[in-house]
């Protein structure tokens, strides 16, 4: 089969497509036979050498795929040759096939092209268990969103919307706020005009910059308030005010995904089949889509990413 390499740590030009060793499933394993991928942030700071696949996981990038089922392991009795899912994965996406254990394999959800299934997975199951499963947003209660025009932030602000939450976004443009506001965002914040936590108070803070971000963070928390940081994208060490955190009676969390085990992937896939694929097979929430490149592509791909200029998801297509 062919798969993207990347030949080495480097820009965009390093990803080549190439032929590699066919995957085989193990007894627990689903093969699929790859209709689309997407590009995730991961994936770009693995091409750079600053984030190495979980041990066991293809050397590819690629954490999410949709596609047909072609093959199933002696112990798979959830999936069958023919079936059109959907699945999160360690690693191994930009390929002709991949193998995943089954629990981390879904259904395609109804109402969307296969193609754009691709672009579900990783953020479903990030937002889902990040804002709704850890940080227990309810419904009235405020979300704000950092970075809300990408991929995550995109399906964020529809989820929490869809749930009955309030929203609020960061976005770096007035053509992305634009976007966001379409999407069902109550108040966005230019953070390259404002200061986000002079502007917004929440409940529940979902953040993908980390340290650059984590004082105003807490200044921007309501009390009781719930800070999720999924990203360090603005550093790893920050002082913390912990006297401000107290008075707050506010909690951080910090987590990520792709590392868990395959249990806890597994419930997560589980708790997103059930709470939130009814809502993307009703329009509630869609894929955000901004480019479908063929898999080939994948450089021009990860130029658009690092151009900062897309919202929501690229797709990579076979």
């Amino acid at each position: 089969m062919r798969a993207i390499e990347i030949t080495r740590s480097g820009g965009p030009e390093v990803l080549e497509w190439r032929e590699v060793p066919d995957p085989r499933p193990d007894r627990g394993d689903v093969l699929i036979e790859v209709t689309a991928s997407a590009v995730n942030r991961a994936d770009v700071h693995q091409r750079m050498g600053r984030y190495d696949p979980p041990p066991g996981a293809p050397p590819y990038p690629g954490l999410e795929v949709s596609g047909v089922v072609a093959e199933v392991g002696a112990d798979v009795e959830q999936f069958k040759a023919g079936d059109e899912v959907c699945a999160l994965l360690a690693g191994g996406g930009y390929a002709e096939r991949v193998s995943v254990p089954w629990q981390q394999v879904m259904p395609a959800p109804q109402g969307v092209r296969l193609a754009e299934a691709a672009g579900l997975p990783e953020v479903a199951c990030t937002v889902w268990s990040n804002v709704f499963m850890t940080a227990r947003l309810r419904r009235g209660e405020t979300l704000l969103v950092h970075g809300g025009a990408s991929g995550i932030g995109t399906f964020a602000v529809q989820l929490a919307k869809a749930m009955g939450a309030r929203v609020a976004a960061t976005v770096g443009s007035a053509a992305k706020a634009e976007r966001v506001r379409e999407l069902g965002a109550d108040e966005v914040v230019n953070y390259r005009e404002e200061d986000f936590a002079d502007k917004v108070e929440a409940d529940v803070i979902l953040d993908i910059m980390g340290a650059k971000y984590l004082s105003g963070n807490i200044r921007a928390l309501r009390t009781g308030g719930r800070l999720v940081v999924i990203g360090l994208q603005g550093g790893r060490k920050a002082e913390l005010d912990l006297g401000a955190l107290l008075a707050k009676r506010a909690a951080v969390h910090g987590t990520t995904l792709r590392s868990r085990p395959v249990d806890e992937k597994g419930a997560i896939v589980r708790s997103v089949v059930d709470s939130v694929w009814p809502l993307v097979s009703a329009g509630a929430v869609r894929p955000v889509v901004y480019a479908e490149l063929p898999m080939s592509e994948a450089a021009e791909a990860h130029r658009l990413v690092d151009s900062g200029e897309h919202v929501g998801k690229i797709l990579l297509v076979r």
